[in-house]
C-alpha cells in the first residue's frame, strides 16, 4: 500500500486519524486543545506527535513538516452548525471552519477533508458559510466536493449522518469518488451482548432480542453541561425502546443480580441497563483496544464527539486511491 502523510486538526479521541491510518494516511502532527484528547492520541499511538492548542493560534510556516502534506483532515467542532446552535455561522467562538480552510491555503495539501454535521452541507441557511469556503477553494485551485455519509452504511451500529467536504486539485478530484455503501450494519443488541453478559447477567439474551436496532446518534455533549448522558430527552426516549437507559452513563455493565424491567412509558427507565464508555466507544467503531483517557464524563465526550474510525477509513480509502492515480 501507498502510505501518504495527512495533518490532523481538531484530533479528538483520533477516531479520524484511526481511520485514515488504516487507509494509508500517516499523521506528521495532529493538533487539539483538549488535554484529555492529547493525553488518548498520546497513550495509543506514542510515536505520533501530538500538540495541544488551539488551531486558531497555530501557524503552519512554523512547523515545516506539515507543509505540503497529502492530506489536511479534521473533525471540526459541530455546534456552530447544529439546529440547537441556531446557526450561529463564523461569528460564533466556537466555529474554526475559517481557521481550517485559512491553514489549508497555507499548507498546500493535495486533499482537503473536513467533516461536521450534515446541516453544513445541505442547509439553505448556510448557504454564505458554504459560499466562503468555495470562494477561498477556487481562488487558491482547488476544486470541491460536499457530501452526506450515513455511519450505519459503513459498518457502524449506529444512525448517524456526516457531512464532509472534499477538496482537490482537478486532476486528483476526477478520480475521487465517494465510498459505496458496505451493508446493513449490526444491531445494538447484536453488538453489545456479549458485553452486557461478561459479569454474569443472565437478562443480557433477553436484551439482545429487544435491543434490535442500530442506535440512534451519539451524542457528546457541549463542555458547558453537565454529566455524560445519552442525549435530550427524544433520543432518550429511543434508547429505551431498545431497552437502555440513556440517563447517564454506567460505571460497569449489569452483574448476575440486574433485573431487567421494562416500563410503561419511554420516561421509565429504571429497570434498564446504562451503557459504559467503552460500549459507546464501539458503537462509535472504535476497536476496543483504542484506549480513552480521563474521568468518565471526559471519556464520554470524547467518545460522542469523534468521526467513526470505519467511516474515516472508507472515507480514506477513495481519497488514496485518487491520489494514487
Amino acid at each position: 500500500m501507498t502510505r501518504f502523510t495527512s495533518l490532523e486538526i481538531c484530533a479528538g479521541a483520533g477516531g479520524q486519524a484511526l481511520g485514515l491510518e488504516k487507509a494509508g494516511f500517516d499523521p506528521v502532527m495532529l493538533i487539539d486543545n483538549d488535554p484529555h484528547a492529547c493525553a488518548t492520541l498520546r497513550a495509543n499511538r506514542p510515536a505520533w506527535d501530538v500538540k495541544q492548542l488551539d488551531l486558531i493560534d497555530f501557524v503552519g510556516h512554523e512547523h515545516p513538516k506539515v507543509l505540503n502534506v497529502d492530506l489536511l483532515a479534521g473533525g471540526l467542532p459541530r455546534l456552530p452548525y447544529s439546529v440547537a446552535a441556531k446557526q450561529k455561522h463564523v461569528e460564533d467562538r466556537y466555529d474554526l471552519l475559517r481557521a481550517a480552510i485559512w491553514l489549508a491555503i497555507e499548507v498546500r495539501p493535495r486533499v482537503i477533508m473536513l467533516e461536521n454535521v450534515p446541516a453544513l452541507v445541505k442547509d439553505r441557511r448556510l448557504i454564505k458559510t458554504r459560499d466562503f469556503v468555495e470562494s477561498e477553494l477556487k481562488s487558491n485551485g482547488y476544486q470541491w466536493l460536499w457530501g452526506v455519509l450515513d455511519a450505519q452504511h459503513y459498518g457502524v451500529p449506529q444512525r448517524r449522518e456526516h457531512g464532509v467536504l472534499v477538496a482537490m486539485r482537478p486532476d486528483d478530484l476526477v478520480r475521487f469518488q465517494w465510498p459505496d455503501p458496505l451493508g446493513d450494519a449490526a444491531t445494538v443488541g447484536d453488538t453489545l451482548w456479549r458485553s452486557m453478559a461478561s459479569r454474569g447477567w443472565a437478562g443480557a439474551e433477553e436484551w439482545r432480542v429487544m435491543a434490535n436496532e442500530v442506535a440512534p446518534p451519539i451524542i457528546g455533549g457541549s463542555k458547558d453541561r453537565g454529566g455524560a448522558d445519552l442525549g435530550p430527552t427524544r433520543t432518550k426516549n429511543i434508547w429505551a425502546r431498545l431497552g437502555v437507559n440513556g440517563g447517564s452513563i454506567a460505571d460497569d455493565v449489569p452483574g448476575p443480580d440486574f433485573v431487567l424491567r421494562v416500563g410503561t412509558a419511554p420516561t421509565d427507565r429504571k429497570g434498564l441497563p446504562k451503557l459504559t464508555v467503552p460500549q459507546v466507544a464501539i458503537l462509535q467503531g472504535f476497536p476496543q483496544e483504542w484506549v480513552i483517557t480521563g474521568a468518565k464524563t471526559a471519556r464520554y465526550r470524547q467518545v460522542g464527539h469523534a468521526c467513526p474510525p470505519p467511516l474515516a477509513t472508507a472515507l480514506g480509502t477513495g481519497l488514496a486511491r485518487a491520489l494514487s492515480g
